[in-house]
């Protein structure tokens, strides 16, 4: 244990190197899982889709996830841990390709230290810390891995987790003025996209009520804000520590709104990472998104959703990736010509499944954001699960508008 867990180390770097198509797919395989078990138990995959965020939103707390099914946490945790207890042996049993996809990413003869290090980059890359020890823990087990073996490593994957948490929340807590900037606000803020609208106020509270106090969240105490601040992911606290250490922000609020949608049959419910008040007046809300999911319909419909809402209130939006790499930098993504043609030329005549994209990504040479900037710049449809790619988003689901609009 203590080789593993001696060192540990705040997330800071840039996440661009560690995203790859093949996480996408790995994502697309439990889906495929999903989908077959449900025609089973219906209730528990969708259970299990929400808890690891499959389908393009958020990972969510047992918290949450009880609150939609009116269910005690307890007792959500217990339906989660059978429904992934089924959906293994289902997979052992049915022989299904996640096997030898899973395996050949974490192979069993790997040790834990080389295990740990590859699940925390894809934790951090992908946004899914609040799940870490679950998701790690599953990848595992469709690797091949007996339960002892997953459970262990997929418990230090957490303790480092936990060990930076408190590590983060000491230093911060010893401190009477904001610490300095991680980072450049300014280069933060440069793809925001300004409103010209007077700014509406910000708001005093966090629209997120059910899970606001969940014990499975993050927790750490702001001094510009004066209070414990809750964040879901590496990710999201490097956005808050940033926005507390610039003077040139006065005041933030995280997750300041609960914008609702209909998506795949749905209702769905978003909630922006924060809205910050900058010194000279103007406000900008700040949604975190994983730089491999920018361009995945499911989050270009938030994404969308989340302007609408903040150019309503006389704000900026902007969809931060914790990479130099934004939505505005991947659309003017240099791609070989020729391929880019290509793609278009065969999406023309009909859309790509996984097998056809990942067919099409070897003999081209794309990589997965040269991929997103493709999809962004054509304004192509990219459905997650499952992994599908069409010509256009014309049949994008509509956002619904705010409850309530601010007069002009």
């Amino acid at each position: 244990m203590g080789a593993v867990s001696d060192t540990v180390t705040e997330p800071g770097h840039d996440i661009a190197a560690d995203v790859s198509f093949e996480l996408v797919e790995l994502d697309e395989l439990v889906g495929e899982l999903l989908v077959e078990h449900a025609e089973r138990v219906a209730r528990d995959a969708r259970i299990v889709a929400l808890r690891l965020g499959i389908g393009g939103q958020r990972p969510e707390t047992l918290t949450r996830v009880g609150a939609r099914y009116d269910l005690a946490r307890d007792r959500v945790r217990q339906l989660y841990t059978k429904a992934i207890g089924r959906i293994v042996a289902e997979a052992a049993r049915s022989g299904h390709r996640s096997a030898q996809v899973f395996a050949h990413r974490y192979p069993r003869e790997a040790g834990d230290l080389r295990l740990v290090r590859t699940l925390l980059a894809e934790t951090y890359a992908t946004d899914t810390d609040l799940v870490a020890m679950e998701w790690s823990y599953l990848k595992l087990r469709l690797a091949g891995h007996d339960p002892a073996d997953a459970k262990r490593v997929a418990g230090y994957v957490m303790q480092r987790i936990m060990g930076w948490q408190k590590k983060t929340a000491s230093i911060l807590a010893k401190l009477h003025a904001p610490q300095e900037p991680t980072e450049d606000l300014h280069a933060l803020l440069a793809d925001t996209v300004w409103s010209g609208g007077t700014p509406a106020p910000l708001p005093t509270e966090s629209a997120r009520v059910a899970d606001g106090d969940d014990d499975g969240r993050g927790r750490f105490y702001l001094a510009k804000v004066g209070r414990d601040v809750a964040y879901d992911s590496a990710l999201v606290a490097r956005l808050l520590r940033t926005l507390d250490a610039s003077p040139a922000v006065a005041a933030f609020q995280e997750e300041p709104t609960a914008l609702t949608y209909h998506f795949d049959g749905r209702d769905q419910v978003h909630y922006p990472s924060v809205a910050a008040r900058l010194t000279d007046g103007r406000t900008v809300l700040v949604d975190v998104v994983p730089l491999d999911r920018v361009a995945f319909r499911h989050n270009l419909v938030q994404a969308e959703l989340a302007r609408a809402y903040a150019h309503d209130h006389g704000w900026g939006m902007l969809s931060w990736t914790g990479s130099a790499l934004g939505p505005a930098q991947l659309r003017a993504r240099p791609v070989d010509a020729a391929a880019e043609q290509r793609l278009a030329d065969d999406l023309a005549h009909g859309p790509y499944d996984r097998a056809a994209l990942a067919a099409v990504l070897a003999d081209t040479g794309l990589d997965l954001l040269d991929l997103t900037g493709l999809v962004l710049r054509n304004d192509w449809q990219w459905d997650r699960i499952p992994l599908r790619l069409s010509a256009s988003r014309e049949h994008r689901p509509a956002p619904r508008p705010p409850a309530a609009s601010r007069s002009r």
